[in-house]
């Protein structure tokens, strides 16, 4: 009977040991099962692949479980992990409609701030994700500047001027400009997108006052036919009068806006900081970065402020935070995965915006504007950028409306009233 009552004991043991290991480890490592974003003909995919490997070897104790996936294949894999309850403790996520809100549905965000290491990471250039400044998930790089004013300093100077301060210095280029053949400023007007994500969300900050305008408009604190958006719109016309974008705009597409510039002709270019890389590499380095001067109607204490989204990266999830030994584990991923050397390499191929490390200065080697992208990034006040929160329809109207008010077409009460309507029905 004591040999049966010890066998019991000794298992009962065993199994309460294996019971509290939970289910985060294996074998005596911690699992964490996560989502990586990429396949194995990209970089992003090729990136993730070698860091996990690299991680694992240098942390024994830890294994990572990962699927990778890319593009539309990883949403639907998202959403079908997510609805089985198969959830990962660590995936690739945002914080807008696209990236961050599957997570939210399921309830499977938890804010990070508790764990960040202020050591490490430059706090100032996190943004706050949630109403009450909740950070859900760890972004790869800073905001993903998409209102960038491109300047060909050289041009500029060449004609006689200097750095605009108000858009009033824009409209004193234009007759010189013209005289010498040149565009003021070049957008991609057939892409109903450029006008929305590179212009106008920046401007309906600027006009309102409030970096959160849209997002508050989409949540129904606001209304797009409120005075202070059908000004905004207004702001499209008054360019197209004033000679400072071209009536010929609205037939350019992304790759010709970024010829006309990369060929000296234009003094300026409307796009994100995503093209400055697609610059012709000596036209880069007459270019200037900045953020559009200051506005006419501006309210004040926008000066310089630039629309960006949040950028995505790796967050953990409620199901990895449950298991305290998962947890950690999953967050000392991130932060390797965040080291500075697969920053900089993100950098230079355009991957991110700039690193949200502390202290972090660009390698001397980088192009110059690149560096240019890295202090620009740290320094702005950012703003929403529309469609990181309007979506569908809505959207669509508004981008094919600000179309068409650039063509004379229709008028900014008109576009302000549909897309506020199909919102809202």
């Amino acid at each position: 009977m004591r040999k049966v009552i010890v066998l019991l004991i000794t298992l009962l043991l065993v199994t309460g040991a294996a019971f509290a290991s939970g289910e985060g480890e294996e074998g005596g490592k911690v699992v964490v099962k996560a989502m990586g974003y990429g396949d194995n003909s990209n970089q992003e995919g090729l990136t993730w692949r070698r860091i996990v490997n690299e991680f694992e070897e240098a942390n024994p104790n830890i294994d990572i479980d990962d699927e990778l996936l890319y593009d539309e294949a990883y949403h639907e894999k998202v959403t079908a992990r997510l609805a089985s309850g198969d959830v990962p403790h660590l995936a690739y996520m945002g914080a807008d409609a696209r990236w961050g809100a599957p997570w939210a549905e399921a309830n499977q965000q938890i804010d990070h701030r508790p764990y960040l290491d202020a050591n490490y990471y430059d706090l100032s250039l996190i943004p706050p994700m949630g109403p009450n400044g909740e950070i859900w998930e760890i972004p790869i790089g800073t905001s993903n500047m998409t209102t960038v004013l491109f300047m060909n300093e050289a041009l500029v100077d060449e004609l006689g001027f200097d750095a605009p301060e108000t858009y009033e210095d824009i409209v004193a280029m234009v007759p010189a400009a013209q005289a010498a053949g040149l565009e003021v400023i070049t957008i991609d007007g057939a892409d109903g997108w450029a006008w929305g994500s590179c212009l106008m969300s920046v401007v309906i900050a600027r006009m309102s006052g409030d970096p959160n305008w849209v997002s508050k408009a989409v949540a129904g604190q606001e209304k797009f036919t409120d005075p202070e958006f059908v000004e905004s719109l207004a702001f499209i016309q008054r360019m197209m009068d004033d000679g400072v974008i071209a009536e010929k705009s609205v037939l350019v597409d992304y790759g010709a806006n970024i010829s006309i510039f990369s060929n000296r002709e234009a003094l300026f270019m409307i796009q994100g900081q995503w093209v400055a890389g697609s610059i012709d590499p000596a036209v880069q380095e007459e270019t200037v970065m900045m953020a559009w001067p200051k506005l006419p109607g501006e309210e004040p204490g926008m000066a310089d402020s630039m629309a960006a989204a949040i950028s995505v990266g790796y967050g953990v999830t409620q199901a990895g935070a449950s298991d305290p030994a998962v947890r950690d584990a999953a967050l000392k991923f991130i932060q390797y995965f965040n080291s500075e050397p697969e920053v900089t390499q993100r950098l230079r191929d355009g991957g991110i915006v700039a690193p949200v490390l502390k202290g972090y200065e660009p390698p001397a080697d980088l192009p110059t504007i690149v560096k240019q992208k890295v202090g620009l990034a740290q320094s702005v006040q950012y703003t929403d950028v529309i469609d990181a929160f309007l979506s569908g329809a809505a959207n669509d109207a508004l981008n094919a409306g600000m179309q068409q008010i650039a063509a004379g077409d229709a008028t900014p009460r008109e576009v302000a009233a549909e897309v506020e309507s199909l919102l809202r029905n």
